[in-house]
C-alpha cells in the first residue's frame, strides 16, 4: 500500500491529466491531526470540477488501492470535497476557491512541490503563485 504522501502525489498527478490548475499539496497532518495531507486544486467549471473529481477517484482506486470514505459537494459541483482519511481532496471552481482560500488557512504547513509530484509544467494563477513563492503563468505546451 502506498504512503499518505505517495497517495498525495496520485491525486494531484490525475487532478493534472484533467487540467486542474492551482494545484497545492499541503502536509496538514501536525496542524489537523484528522488528515496527513490535504490536496487543493481549481477546475474552470462544473464539468471539469466533476472529470477532475471522477479522476482522482480512479486513479487512487487503481493506483492505491483505495476509495473514499466520504464525498461531498457532487451536485452543484462549486466545490468537491474527497475524504480518503489520510488525505483530503479539495476541488474547486474559481470563485470558491478564491472566497475560502484553504490554502492560506494552513499557510505555515509545508508543501509539496508540484514537480516532486511529476507535475512538469504546473498553472498557478497570482495569488497562488505568490503563496507558493513561485512565478503566474501558463501551463507550457
Amino acid at each position: 500500500m502506498p504512503t499518505s504522501k505517495e497517495c498525495a502525489m496520485i491525486a494531484a498527478r490525475a487532478a493534472d491529466e484533467k487540467k486542474a490548475t492551482d494545484i497545492v499539496i499541503q502536509e496538514v497532518g501536525e496542524s489537523l491531526q484528522l488528515t496527513d495531507y490535504f490536496i487543493i486544486a481549481t477546475g474552470a467549471n462544473a464539468r471539469q470540477v466533476d472529470a477532475i473529481s471522477e479522476a482522482v477517484e480512479e486513479h487512487l482506486r487503481l493506483q492505491a488501492g483505495i476509495k473514499p470514505i466520504g464525498r461531498e459537494g457532487q451536485d452543484d459541483l462549486t466545490w468537491v470535497l474527497l475524504d480518503y482519511g489520510i488525505l483530503v481532496v479539495h476541488i474547486f471552481q474559481p470563485e470558491l476557491r478564491d472566497f475560502y482560500r484553504l490554502d492560506t488557512l494552513w499557510s505555515d504547513s509545508p508543501t509539496i512541490d508540484a514537480i516532486e509530484a511529476g507535475i512538469e509544467a504546473p498553472e498557478y494563477s497570482e495569488r497562488v503563485a505568490k503563496l507558493l513563492g513561485r512565478r503566474a503563468g501558463q501551463r507550457e505546451q
